[in-house]
């Protein structure tokens, strides 16, 4: 119970990494704000935010589901305001979430590039800095960034994805 009592937002929990973070920390006693866009299953895709929260109730810990779309300003602004409404406060951010794609540089196109430079950079700044109030009133926080390996092994096809 490294996590006793702590609130963790997890932001891309419906699914992969993210969904085993928020149970992760939920099996330690944390508290976990789930925040996603996927609210509806989807047979090509499993996962949503409902199903995430389950799981972590049945850890024993409560779950707020929120669906987000994180690229959104205003979506950003009310997962906070819920998240602080709910628990009043969020003691660690793990910004997960993420677009993925793989492709030679030539091949991309300028809006998979926009895509994921929003989801994996845009969209990490604009929560870390509407929760970083909170944490400062509140003496303290931690924000986790969630990337991928940085070695030059891995970059061949995948060099915009790695930059985000």
């Amino acid at each position: 119970m490294r996590f006793k009592d702590k609130v963790v937002l997890v932001t891309g929990s419906s699914r992969g990494i993210g969904k085993a973070i928020a149970v992760g920390f939920a099996k330690e006693g944390a508290d976990i704000v789930v925040a996603a866009k996927t609210t509806e299953p989807d047979a090509r895709i499993p996962g949503t935010i409902h199903d995430t929260a389950r799981e972590i109730e049945a850890a024993g810990r409560r779950a707020l589901a929120v669906p987000t779309d994180l690229r959104r300003e205003d979506d950003v602004k009310a997962l906070v305001a819920r998240s602080l409404e709910t628990f009043g406060r969020v003691d660690i951010l793990v910004n997960n979430a993420g677009a993925v794609y793989f492709g030679d540089v030539a091949g991309w196109t300028l809006k998979r590039f926009d895509l994921v430079m929003s989801v994996n950079v845009r969209a990490s700044f604009l929560l870390s800095r509407a929760l970083l109030p909170s944490m400062r009133e509140q003496g303290a926080g931690t924000i986790v960034m969630i990337s991928p390996p940085v070695r030059p092994a891995a970059a061949p096809g995948k060099a915009p994805y790695l930059i985000s």
